[in-house]
């Protein structure tokens, strides 16, 4: 749990109403460009994740694959199991993209 603080960040956006979550979601908010940062979940498909590299690269958005797995990042979002999800608040994702690179996790590369 050493990205406890992100993930607390992460419900603190998600109860302010700015984050969204689930694949479909989250891609339409990178895509629109509404979207800050994205996360993935760590157990998620290869296929997912490749799919997130390749959008986030291609739209300049950081993009973080955590340790935890789909149903911890759902959790911090007071939903159920979640695989990828947005920030949509650009605050909130400088400070979420400081928590974690504190801890030792650092965006993603295409």
């Amino acid at each position: 749990m050493i990205q406890n603080k992100a993930l607390s960040l992460l419900g603190l956006a998600t109860k302010a109403g700015k984050t969204v979550s689930g694949e479909f979601s989250t891609e339409k908010s990178v895509k629109s460009g509404k979207g800050y940062v994205v996360l993935v979940a760590g157990d998620s498909s290869d296929n997912t994740k490749k799919k997130f590299r390749n959008m986030c690269a291609y739209y300049q958005v950081p993009l973080f694959i955590l340790k935890e797995d789909k149903e911890m990042l759902g959790k911090a979002m007071g939903k159920e199991f979640r695989a990828s999800a947005a920030v949509q608040d650009e605050n909130f994702a400088n400070a979420l993209i400081k928590k974690l690179a504190d801890s030792g996790v650092f965006p993603e590369e295409a």
